[in-house]
């Protein structure tokens, strides 16, 4: 019988990203990012003046970012050791929002600070990567963990029965991430998030499939 099956998303769930951008928005390019501001196309800046960054370059900063400044990308407290000891009973994969470009520079620093995972690189929602993903590995009960609400949504539209954590790792966003309707559970903290993966993963029943509350 097949492995089960856990399949994390990156940042903010396994690395700090939003402050380390923040940070080197300030100190780099005198950009204010306002992390209270939940569009990121006009939550940043000009310090000098105020005004905002064309939405346009905000992409190129965020890509700039991951070209120059991924060491500043530090583990979220407890996500090392939990990957590691639920790795001992299931396989993990990393799904993780980058461009492709980026798919060796973000496996090289998971593996700096102690993760050894395979990464696949997605734009966009991550139902169908998922559903590749969970062909090749055909496993017998699989968990998808992500901060971010509308991809659970994409993941439980392509696959209704892996069960959906939503985890959101940086305590700054916490109050500002909405709980998905999408997910199964959200837990914040990885010293509980993974007694949730593990329970899940060894019990090997498919999730129950969540009703939408009508428009």
């Amino acid at each position: 019988m097949s492995r089960p099956l856990l399949i994390s998303d990156c940042d903010e769930v396994l690395l700090h990203m939003v402050v380390p951008f923040r940070d080197w928005l300030d100190e780099a390019h005198h950009i204010h990012f306002d992390l209270v501001h939940g569009d990121w196309g006009e939550a940043l800046r000009h310090k000098h003046d105020g005004t905002q960054v064309e939405r346009g370059h905000v992409w190129n900063l965020l890509n700039g970012f991951f070209f120059t400044e991924m060491h500043r990308q530090q583990p979220i407290d407890g996500a090392v050791e939990a990957i590691n000891r639920i790795s001992e009973h299931a396989d993990v994969v990393i799904l993780t929002n980058l461009m492709d470009h980026h798919n060796e520079a973000r496996g090289e620093q998971l593996r700096a600070v102690g993760i050894e995972a395979p990464v696949y690189t997605n734009q966009g929602g991550k139902g169908e990567a998922l559903a590749r993903i969970i062909e090749r590995y055909n496993p017998s009960v699989a968990v998808f963990v992500d901060d971010l609400g509308h991809q659970h949504e994409s993941v439980g539209e392509h696959l209704p029965d892996v069960w959906r954590l939503q985890l959101v790792g940086e305590p700054i966003l916490w109050q500002r991430v909405q709980a998905s309707t999408s997910a199964h559970a959200r837990i914040d903290v990885w010293h509980e998030a993974e007694q949730w993966i593990t329970e899940k993963l060894l019990a090997g029943s498919a999730a129950p499939i969540i009703q939408k509350e009508p428009a």
